[in-house]
């Protein structure tokens, strides 16, 4: 299933997609409130989620049928999860193609190998619906990128998890894209100021539950940029996959329900072609990942 935040009559709602994706279903018709979907995450049952999908079923053919429905077009598509928890786990350098472009970039060496994941975390005060503007921030930085990244939402206390038990832990997944200033990155010797600036962290455009795919997912990643691909990939040329690195981090850190873990982009972002592509204002970015969907969002002027 695809659950998503949405607007309408501006009252933000928690939905579920008809199975043709023309349809949202308010949760509430069905008897399932959540304040928000961080405490859906936290909370919901597979009782609920087994009404969900006898609910979809039921009215696949007649949406009308459940109190509240809209066409998709009609509402206005939120983050998924709005404000975040806590800020975003990220992996960096996580596809070895990426990981050569990227030391190109920085006229650095590369040997080939990577033995440990890179991890760096993401400031988000408020995730970037599909549809919003991205703010160009051309006032401190020149060279903003893309990164189109598989993002696992954990839906239950990780705590010393082994690498065989790491897929319960999974909610689902959405797409992020990963907006980074590399002039800022760069220069700072570290990623946090760079990956962190607002509006940085667009989200969505909803949540595919961990039951909707198989597991470990294995899906294609691309970027387009006006249009053109940049990025073409797949989720199983992941360096470190998901159950690796939901085992390793809860080895000594706990990860609570809701937390976000974006787990890297492939090869092809702006600063890995010669000479660099940085975004431009009007730019139009879209991520797309099978199986889930499409995140389109706009650079600002």
């Amino acid at each position: 299933m695809k659950l998503l935040t949405y607007k309408i009559e501006q009252k933000a709602r928690l939905g579920v997609l008809s199975k043709d994706e023309e349809w949202v279903f308010p949760l509430r018709s069905m008897g399932i409130e959540y304040e928000d979907m961080m405490d859906l995450v936290r909370g919901i049952s597979d009782s609920e989620k087994q009404l969900i999908d006898y609910m979809l079923e039921k009215h696949a053919d007649s949406p009308y049928g459940i109190l509240g429905a809209a066409r998709l077009e009609e509402v206005t598509i939120e983050a998924p999860i709005i404000h975040p928890g806590q800020d975003i786990i990220c992996l960096g350098i996580n596809y070895m193609a990426h990981a050569e472009e990227s030391a190109r970039y920085k006229n650095e060496a590369f040997d080939g190998t990577r033995e440990y994941p890179v991890y760096f975390s993401k400031r988000v005060n408020q995730a970037t619906a599909c549809g919003r503007e991205i703010p160009s921030h051309k006032e401190i930085t020149e060279r903003l990128d893309y990164e189109a990244e598989l993002a696992v939402i954990i839906g239950k206390e990780a705590s010393h998890v082994s690498v065989e038990e790491a897929e319960q832990y999974v909610f689902g997944y959405t797409i992020m894209n990963d907006i980074s200033a590399r002039d800022i990155q760069n220069r700072h010797k570290q990623w946090y100021f760079g990956k962190s600036l607002d509006g940085a962290a667009p989200m969505g455009p909803w949540i595919v539950t961990r039951e909707s795919l198989p597991y470990p997912p294995e899906l294609s990643v691309q970027s387009r940029v006006n249009g053109e691909i940049r990025q073409d990939s797949n989720t199983s040329l992941m360096i470190f996959g998901i159950s690796y690195v939901i085992s390793e981090l809860s080895q000594g850190m706990t990860l609570m329900p809701g937390t976000i873990i974006s787990m890297g982009t492939p090869a092809g972002v702006g600063m890995g072609f010669d000479p660099p592509r940085f975004l431009e204002p009007g730019d139009e970015v879209e991520c797309i990942i099978e199986g889930i969907g499409k995140l389109k969002n706009t650079i600002g002027k």
